[in-house]
């Protein structure tokens, strides 16, 4: 299986089409999906990493939008935060990262109880930068409201977030509340949750936010507190390591989607993402571990691939920190 994809990193614009070949090509943004084309992938399913025990994933190149492997990959499941990817493709390039808004009780209602926050007080004022960064490092759902709040308002920024899933050729998912915190009839796939990754990656600032590990952030009554990213593999915590050459991108957690998680890399030349959903094996960090495994496996399969002579282990986009 595998997405079609058109790349303006300059525009930050890609449209994916959902095809089950291997073939690509470059496609206008409102292109429809297409027919199958291409071969199969010719690695056999019984080379994959063992221990896989998510209800879904997908491990995909991001630079040429071919699907290496994937299980279950539009399983409609509930997404929990790897929503906020489609929330920041659709939103962020509207507001300068300096603009200013001061935060009003409207801004923050209806705040889901037991919500992941940053910590945005009504009343003070945060740059459009600071509440990105409390999007992406804090998965702060009070950082979403306020940003749908500019964006005019919580409905319209949900509606606007399935018409840009429908122009990327994300084709199961269904936006109920932009934060992802659980609602009914809300869901997305490994493979749509790919595709917000990659048009993401497409987009400088989306880039910078999902790779930041550690930011200050505006406190209550001045100056500024540290956050620290809650995706463990782009940190290293919670007795995991940093995984060698992680770029970001989202993770998430709710009582319905359990663990999911939209990890990216760049080893070697290449870019690849792994998208989790909902791993079974109720092993600590398990979301972490099947991203990294599916990550270590596809790095392998598209090294071994590559033409003799073209090793890229000096290519100046390697990030092996």
């Amino acid at each position: 299986m595998a997405f079609d994809a058109l790349v303006s990193k300059k525009a930050g614009a890609l449209a994916l089409i959902a095809a089950a070949g291997v073939s690509l090509s470059p496609i206008p943004a409102d292109a429809r999906p297409a027919a199958p084309t291409g071969r199969q992938a010719a690695t056999p399913a019984r080379h994959l990493p063992g221990g896989l025990s998510a209800l879904a994933w997908m491990v995909a190149d991001a630079d040429t939008g071919k699907v290496l492997a994937a299980k279950n990959s539009h399983r409609r499941l509930a997404p929990a935060s790897t929503l906020k990817t489609l929330f920041a493709v659709t939103v962020l390039p509207k507001f300068s990262s300096g603009r200013v808004r001061q935060v009003s009780a409207a801004d923050l209602a209806g705040l889901g109880a037991g919500s992941s926050v940053v910590g945005v007080r009504q009343g003070q004022r945060y740059t459009v930068a600071d509440l990105w960064r409390g999007v992406f490092l804090r998965s702060g759902n009070d950082a979403v409201h306020v940003l749908s709040a500019m964006n005019g308002g919580w409905s319209a920024t949900a509606q606007e977030m399935q018409q840009t899933a429908r122009r990327l050729g994300a084709r199961d998912t269904t936006v109920k509340s932009p934060d992802g915190y659980d609602a009914p009839g809300q869901v997305s796939s490994a493979f749509d949750l790919t595709v917000f990754a990659r048009a993401g990656l497409a987009n400088d600032d989306f880039a910078r936010y999902c790779s930041t590990t550690r930011a200050g952030f505006p406190a209550a009554g001045g100056g500024t507190v540290q956050i620290e990213n809650t995706n463990r593999m782009l940190v290293g915590s919670h007795g995991l390591s940093r995984y060698p050459g992680v770029i970001g991108v989202k993770n998430g957690y709710t009582s319905k989607a359990g663990n999911t998680l939209v990890a990216a890399a760049r080893r070697h030349g290449h870019t690849l993402i792994a998208t989790v959903l909902n791993p079974q094996s109720g092993e600590a960090n398990g979301v972490y571990k099947e991203a990294g495994a599916l990550l270590d496996w596809g790095f392998n399969t598209v090294t071994r691939s590559e033409p003799a002579g073209r090793s890229g282990s000096d290519d100046a986009d390697d990030d092996e920190s």
